[in-house]
């Protein structure tokens, strides 16, 4: 290790060559730009770094809240998007359950076409309470079912996540397929073993 220089400050060994001064040096410390001892030059170069900082807190805020803002926007976009996607899908399940109900009354009896119509009354209606609610009110329904009955919160959700892994893993074992050039796999037919020959 080289040998220390007295007139630098304690813990600096040497001098780094290519710094510049830009302002006079504190005379007792060798400091550039360092605490005012009754010059103006520590004083203000420190003042303008603090200005500096306090600018560069703001712009950082602004930029913060203008992100936050931005991506309010887009999920409040993609929720109105999935709520007629939802309500959508819902409207043509409950058709589709009307129009089972016709064939459901000749093969097993009217009681149980009676109860497809309603279940279908039941699914027409709750699409056309989405379809009513804004997505705020969705929000706040939803936040008050889980704060009354977390359990079936939960139920719920879990229920959710299964339909949303297996309509994935669907969709990836398709497109799998059809990267492969093999013909879809049928999945509602049971698998028989094939005598080997």
């Amino acid at each position: 290790m080289p040998p220390r220089n007295s007139e630098l400050p304690e813990g600096t060994d040497h001098i780094v060559q290519g710094a510049a001064r830009t302002r006079s040096t504190d005379t007792e410390t060798g400091f550039v730009g360092g605490a005012s001892r009754g010059d103006d030059t520590g004083g203000a170069a420190s003042g303008d770094f603090g200005a500096a900082t306090q600018r560069l807190k703001a712009q950082v805020r602004d930029s913060a809240q203008l992100l936050k803002g931005q991506a309010g926007e887009k999920v409040r976009e993609y929720a109105v998007d999935g709520k007629g996607r939802a309500v959508g899908a819902l409207d043509e399940f409950s058709r589709a359950v009307n129009d089972a109900a016709g064939s459901i009354d000749e093969k097993l009896g009217a009681e149980y076409g009676k109860y497809a119509r309603s279940a279908a009354d039941a699914v027409s209606g709750f699409a056309d309470s989405l379809r009513n609610k804004d997505v705020d009110e969705l929000y706040d329904d939803a936040r008050n079912l889980v704060r009354n009955s977390p359990a079936v919160a939960i139920g719920i959700a879990a229920a959710v996540g299964f339909a949303v892994v297996r309509l994935v893993k669907a969709g990836l074992d398709d497109a799998k397929q059809d990267e492969e050039g093999a013909p879809p796999r049928v999945t509602s037919a049971k698998r028989t073993k094939t005598p080997e020959a």
